[in-house]
């Protein structure tokens, strides 16, 4: 049987990686990309403590369904926004979208 230690290693290094992919990122795609990473980290913390807590009760599972249900709302109206503003603007590059206006 694998340890709790080695799921929460992953889950670390997961979530460093989509921080550093959601802060480093200029392009708003690889943003959302850093995002879902980090949501996947939860994820695998919320299954790895179920598994290691009480497998009797459902509670990791269920969290970590809500957890990817809002992952893909937030995927799919983040894109469409991006998708918006490339419209308007011609650009996903965050660093020229510092205005509000059109």
């Amino acid at each position: 049987m694998i340890p709790l230690s080695w799921y929460l290693t992953l889950a670390a290094a997961l979530f460093a990686i989509g921080l550093f992919g959601a802060l480093a990122r200029r392009n708003a795609v690889g943003v959302l990309m850093g995002v879902e990473l980090i949501l996947n980290a939860v994820n695998i913390n919320l299954v790895a403590f179920w598994r290691f807590g009480n497998p009797m009760e459902l509670t990791g599972q269920l969290f970590a369904i809500f957890v990817i249900a809002v992952a893909a709302a937030e995927a799919a109206v983040g894109l469409a926004l991006i998708i918006a503003i490339y419209r308007i603007r011609g650009t996903v590059n965050l660093d020229e979208l510092d205005t509000l206006r059109g």
